[in-house]
């Protein structure tokens, strides 16, 4: 694939750049609480801009049903795209209407506009050929350039994602360019030992990804909510930890799997347990308390990794070359049950190996724990995209920009 490098190279002085970015950033209340994904797509539009571009950036925020809603607007974003540029940036109040067209049409060269959310209108997401084209029609209307930066979506067959690439010139941005290489360097040539890292709350989001690893990591380790159902497999009461029953089969198959594989696939020893989910709004104590985690009492539930855990997990950590690290070990959010994730974290902080955090709430939980990101070798802006790059997809976004 192209890339911006390549694009600049050519020449973008006065050309309209359509960069389709990824600003789906958490809110509260109508406040960003993280704009991490804001920051990643700064040295694209950055370089655009610079050269003479007019840039007019595009994304998406949460799920809004095809149509405006106001506590999904991206004027929150807008404005913190433009605190960080130190420059004003414009917003439009809709995606192809005639707010778009004014702000495109005002920009001087240098200058960077937002559009509206792009799920606001429902050809974005539309199952429908015709529809999601004629959407991508009307958005290539406002550019004579695409540059994909919005990891995060590669997954998604969206009309400005999939559809608009075939419209325009196309070329992948610095964070796309970024994460690719990356991920080559977790499937192609990968440095051993491998040492792979999952947690999160349901295993039927990860078999895929476990399937594929079953035959290319050295280990894994298994945590979050989705350890429950592998402890359930083996024949252990959980009492009320979350529980995917249906999934039950398939994970004593991985477990077999792995056995006669060679891979190790580890569980937890011990957990913390509490009679009821915390309250992540007042974080009121829970008062957990430790339990081997083939002994969890019947009235209790499981909330994070135990202490053992976090030891025999930092030292099957402590000796990879390569580490890739996608879901919480526990409901990090609330201080009692943090610890699990705390100790992840820092085991990967603590590596001389490659380290890579898969985005989500992985992510999430490195900056609510505060490490320093630059401790990493890298933390992906996209958890589904590169989990389904792990599992071996064609991921439409990264196709779409393909020659």
């Amino acid at each position: 694939m192209k890339t911006i490098d390549e694009l600049l190279a050519e020449g973008v002085d006065g050309k309209r750049v359509f960069v389709r970015a990824d600003l789906n950033v958490p809110l509260a209340d109508g406040v960003i609480t993280d704009d991490g994904r804001i920051r990643a797509v700064l040295p694209t539009v950055r370089a655009l801009a610079a050269a003479g571009a007019k840039v007019v950036v595009a994304s998406h925020l949460g799920r809004p049903k095809g149509a405006p809603d106001p506590a999904f607007s991206l004027l929150p974003a807008a404005e913190r795209l433009g605190e960080l540029l130190n420059a004003p940036v414009a917003f439009a109040q809709d995606t192809v209407g005639p707010a778009a067209h004014d702000a495109v049409d005002g920009l001087q060269p240098g200058q960077v506009a937002v559009i509206e959310n792009l799920r606001f209108n429902a050809g974005e997401t539309s199952k429908d050929d015709t529809e999601r084209g004629e959407f991508a029609a009307a958005l290539a209307a406002l550019a004579d350039v695409y540059v994909g930066d919005g990891f995060g979506a590669v997954h998604r067959k969206h009309a400005s994602v999939y559809d608009l690439p075939a419209r325009l010139p196309h070329y992948a941005g610095y964070l796309i360019a970024t994460e690719v290489g990356v991920l080559k360097k977790l499937t192609e040539d990968v440095k051993r030992p491998y040492v792979v890292a999952l947690g999160g709350a349901k295993v039927s989001d990860k078999l895929a990804v476990i399937d594929e690893l079953l035959g290319k990591a050295d280990r894994l380790l298994i945590g979050g909510g989705m350890a429950y159902t592998f402890l359930k497999a083996q024949g252990h009461e959980i009492g009320k930890s979350l529980l995917q029953e249906d999934q039950i089969p398939a994970v004593r198959e991985y477990l077999e799997r792995a056995e006669k594989s060679g891979v190790e696939l580890v569980l937890p020893v011990d957990t913390l347990v509490a009679r009821d989910f915390p309250d992540l709004r007042t974080k009121a104590p829970a008062n957990p308390t430790a339990v081997a985690a083939d002994a969890i009492p019947a009235d209790q539930e499981g909330l994070d990794i135990g202490p053992e855990t976090r030891k025999l997990y930092a030292s099957k950590l402590a000796d990879a070359a390569t580490v890739f690290w996608n879901g919480p070990m526990g409901v990090f959010e609330h201080p009692d049950f943090a610890e699990g994730t705390r100790a992840v974290a820092q085991a990967l902080v603590d590596s001389d190996g490659f380290t890579v955090v898969g985005g989500g709430d992985s992510a999430a939980a490195v900056r609510t724990l505060g490490f320093d990101e630059s401790a990493f070798g890298h933390i992906s802006t996209g958890g589904g995209a590169s989990l389904e790059y792990l599992e071996g997809k064609t991921l439409p976004g990264l196709a779409a920009l393909e020659d």
